[in-house]
């Protein structure tokens, strides 16, 4: 399954997008298995992120809820003395691609800054960006100061600044320093007006081996008390025992791609972070939209790929088994659902969130729609009889091979 690609300009940095990648544009999805890289890269538009197995020898646990916000969303540790809830604000929907239906879109402008109060009133007190994800570091800022002075703490006490630092250009990436890295702490701390609770760490190109003193420099600045703790994102496993074993960077959580469709993370990478006190944080665990009631029984030609998001985990669709496959998948989710009184997504959801060492899930949004089906995830619990069902329909679909991220690199199978 792939989407047609378009050669309309977009506003995303031109160094993160060639010429044959993604475009922000209304496409559909064929039925054409995806056979490339670069069908599926979600490098290419980050500038715009078996149920009930026990790993041996390792517990069957995921970070016990600390305790539930006023809108009913239980918090979970991240990193050491970091709560997060467990539902984040993921804010990729703000970098400029994820528009969509301009009567629900509320991504950008003052409505977006609204929206952050919206989320924080409902138990969703923790916001994820990066330094490439457009305006969405500013609108976090904005929204931080919107009270005034006199409530700004009080404020930025209630919620949890993630962001991301990323290398991608190799002229950063071959001269990196800590004067570099130095630089790009502080522009995000300039735009978020505050020091970030967690800075995830990404890099560009392996072929440019160092990412590991990347990341000392990162430890460098985070000692130097320019923000809390220090995480990677879309790290193999052996990159990530590099940084924290070769360059003895503590590294506290993993923000990684986990879903239904893309199971990847079950490959080695769960196990390691497990074995070293490091903690998920999934992201694409609903494919941007696509797993949800609303395509349930849509044939393919029908759907419409508006959002960067869309058009990517449409890729990942392709990967896992195909649209026949798909919705055989959201028949079973959907019966589940029923059963539960809840909604299908929030099935897909609560199957990342059970999963071992997993702190929370970033959650893109465009707008508060799903704010209520946020608290109702916690209103239910999977059954053995939900896994199994749910896992009988993973297991008709394409195992995955890779580890985390290596098949958008061009460097291992999905």
């Amino acid at each position: 399954m792939i989407f047609k690609k378009s050669t309309t300009p977009c506003s995303c940095p031109s160094r993160l997008l060639g010429a044959t990648d993604v475009r922000p544009h209304v496409s559909r999805v064929s039925m054409q298995a995806a056979s490339s890289k670069k069908d599926i890269s979600r490098r290419d538009v980050l500038g715009g992120a078996a149920s009930g197995v026990v790993l041996p020898g390792l517990l069957p646990f995921g970070p016990t809820p600390v305790f539930a916000a006023d809108g009913g969303i239980p918090k979970a540790e991240l990193a050491d003395g970091l709560n997060i809830s467990r539902v984040v604000k993921g804010c990729w929907q703000l970098s400029g691609g994820h528009r969509g239906d301009s009567a629900t879109d509320r991504t950008s402008g003052q409505v977006a800054i609204e929206d952050f109060g919206r989320f924080v009133n409902a138990g969703v007190t923790t916001f994820d960006a990066a330094d490439h994800y457009g305006p969405a570091e500013v609108l976090i800022g904005k929204y931080l100061a919107s009270m005034g002075p006199e409530k700004a703490q009080e404020l930025r006490n209630q919620v949890q600044v993630l962001t991301k630092t990323c290398l991608f250009d190799g002229l950063s990436m071959s001269n990196v320093s800590r004067s570099i890295m130095s630089r790009f702490v502080a522009r995000s701390v300039e735009r978020l007006g505050t020091k970030p609770d967690l800075i995830q760490f990404y890099w560009g190109e392996y072929v440019i081996p160092k990412y590991v003193d990347a990341a000392k420099y990162l430890a460098d600045e985070q000692a130097a008390g320019q923000f809390g703790h220090l995480g990677v994102t879309n790290f193999d496993v052996k990159r990530i025992a590099d940084i924290a074993e070769k360059g003895g960077v503590k590294v506290e959580a993993n923000q990684l791609q986990y879903s239904l469709l893309d199971r990847r993370p079950e490959n080695g990478m769960v196990e390691y972070c497990l074995k070293n006190n490091i903690r998920l944080l999934p992201y694409g665990v609903l494919a941007g939209g696509l797993l949800s009631s609303r395509y349930l029984g849509a044939p393919a030609s029908s759907v419409v790929l508006d959002t960067f998001s869309k058009r990517k985990y449409a890729q990942v669709i392709g990967q896992a088994g195909g649209w026949e496959w798909f919705q055989s998948l959201l028949q079973v989710l959907d019966s589940i659902a029923r059963k539960h009184s809840t909604s299908l997504s929030n099935i897909a959801t609560r199957w990342v969130l059970d999963k071992p060492g997993v702190a929370g899930a970033s959650i893109g949004a465009r707008n508060t729609s799903h704010l209520s089906d946020y608290a109702a995830l916690f209103s239910f619990n999977l059954d053995a009889g939900d896994n199994a069902a749910i896992q009988e329909v993973l297991e008709r679909g394409k195992q995955p091979l890779g580890d985390c991220y290596q098949f958008e690199r061009g460097l291992g199978p999905f």
